[in-house]
């Protein structure tokens, strides 16, 4: 069996028309949910890009992996399904945003990565080889072709693509780049044509690789392709036709948009609101956030459009009978969820509910499952249906493998999760902060480190839109404690267990 892996950025669960949104049009990818296994309660590991991305490669927490928070450094020390793929004879590639290293200017100039932006868009002589002297295989890839940023700020070997077909279109990208705040931005303007957007560069550099591929140009290998869309991730400003296919006007505020109050008497989050640019809490208005959320419909419709091309290529080329393919998110959005937008420390249903959507040809039947899943399942999983022994597969994976659920959607018995546990850590700048959430089928429990008095908890199914936190409910004293104590086991069993014992009887 061949993998496709496709995963977009910071996009909410219900920003496909096959989840239920009544606006955004996904045809193609409604295509591909029909055709396989639809997940509705799917959740992160981690609700920043670098930590879950880490995840989804590892099978490991955070805590394990080491990567906690955007900012750091995926070890490679830290085994890989890709390496495990790479010596079983898969040949893996990937396409697209990766971020297993830190982009942003680091604490101290001695810490290098491969993935900081200034290295690419502005090269001086001394820095960390990139470019040509990408250092291959990177974390288990034996092919690479990145893109980093988003929108209209974007760089890594994308931009040596860009200057090919149009160096006025560089030096744009590069103009921008001189204020970091168009990188920040909720919008960030720019006159890229659809052909020349970075959601073109990932479609076509993926389709490129499956034709060299069924031309025999990796031998008799199976591949491992990971397809990375890094949209819909703000800033957003979609390009060519895109940018109007959806009207502001037509976009309805989320329900509890006006619930803002809340979260500025929040006893943790309150000082976090507004103090950070870019990927933390910020508050926003009516007009923003239609806008915001027209955009963002447009730079999905647009990725849409791509995952069709590729699916195409992949049935023309002779591959659909043999290749799984996958399509998911990193995290969410708030999307004017309580007044805010983007993510951070946030205890709201919009960063951690993620699209997941499986095909598997001769395991899966059309199907919609209501079973718990989360990120870090998918690397156990997908190394078991590619029939590799748990002895050669990367040690102490921490996920529940959700075959039974792929091959029965239906049957609600054969789910192996009870819950789902989601760490956040925030190091940056001012934030020091740590939290604990815990998913279930009818409730969601938050835990702030350090306030002991409070935490948050509420009915999912009774409460959607989370507006009545019922942690001092009297009458659910009882299945607080129960939420509680389930969230702690849940966390010791996610602890690391490394280094390992070395000596004793």
């Amino acid at each position: 069996m061949n993998v496709l892996f496709i995963i977009t950025d910071q996009q909410r669960y219900d920003h496909l028309s096959c989840s239920g949104n009544p606006i955004l049009k996904t045809p193609n990818i409604d295509r591909l949910s029909s055709e396989g296994v639809h997940f509705t309660n799917a959740f992160c590991t981690n609700p920043m890009c670098m930590p879950n991305r880490a995840t989804l490669l590892t099978g490991l927490y955070p805590n394990v992996h080491g990567v906690r928070s955007n900012g750091m450094i995926l070890s490679k020390d830290v085994p890989t399904i890709t390496q495990t793929l790479v010596k079983k004879g898969w040949y893996t590639a990937a396409f697209g945003k990766l971020h297993h290293q830190f982009n942003v200017a680091p604490y101290k100039l001695y810490y290098k990565s491969t993935e900081h932006f200034q290295d690419w868009v502005f090269p001086q002589e001394g820095n960390y080889p990139v470019r040509e002297n990408f250092p291959i295989p990177y974390y288990g890839y034996q092919e690479v072709e990145t893109v980093l940023g988003h929108g209209a700020c974007l760089c890594g070997h994308y931009l040596d693509w860009l200057e090919e077909r149009s160096p006025l279109q560089v030096e744009k990208m590069r103009e921008r780049w001189k204020n970091i705040d168009n990188f920040f931005s909720v919008f960030t303007e720019h006159d890229l044509p659809v052909e020349l957007y970075s959601s073109s560069y990932v479609t076509e550099r993926t389709i490129a690789f499956l034709e060299r591929h069924s031309k025999g140009h990796y031998g008799k290998k199976p591949f491992y392709v990971h397809c990375s869309f890094p949209d819909p991730h703000q800033p957003v400003w979609p390009p060519g036709k895109y940018k109007d296919m959806y009207s502001p006007e037509d976009i309805d505020l989320p329900k509890n948009f006006d619930n803002l109050e809340k979260l500025r008497n929040h006893p943790y989050l309150a000082p976090y609101i507004n103090v950070m640019p870019g990927a933390m809490l910020r508050e926003t208005t009516e007009e923003e956030v239609k806008q915001f959320i027209a955009y963002t419909y447009g730079t999905i419709s647009l990725i849409d459009d791509c995952v069709g091309q590729i699916l195409a290529s992949l049935e023309k080329l002779g591959y659909a009978d043999n290749t799984i393919v996958i399509y998911t998110s990193d995290h969410g959005d708030l999307m004017g969820e309580h007044g805010m937008i983007f993510k951070g420390p946030s205890t709201y249903m919009g960063v951690f509910h993620i699209p997941m959507i499986w095909r598997v040809p001769g395991l899966t039947k059309p199907g919609i499952t209501n079973s718990l899943m989360s990120s870090i399942d998918y690397p156990k999983t997908i190394l078991n249906l590619l029939r590799i022994k748990e002895s050669q597969q990367p040690p102490d994976m921490q996920g529940y493998d959700i075959t039974t659920v792929l091959k029965e959607p239906e049957n609600h018995k054969l789910q192996p999760r009870d819950c789902c546990l989601i760490e956040n850590d925030e190091e940056v700048g001012i934030l020091n902060v740590r939290l604990r959430h815990l998913i279930t089928e009818d409730y969601k429990l938050t835990i702030y480190e350090g306030l002991n008095d409070f935490g948050e908890i509420y009915d999912r199914k009774k409460d959607p839109y989370e507006m009545n936190n019922l942690w001092n409910d009297s009458s659910l004293r009882d299945k607080r404690f129960e939420l509680v104590i389930k969230l702690f086991q849940e966390n010791l069993k996610a602890q690391t267990r490394y280094p390992k014992r070395i000596a004793g009887t």
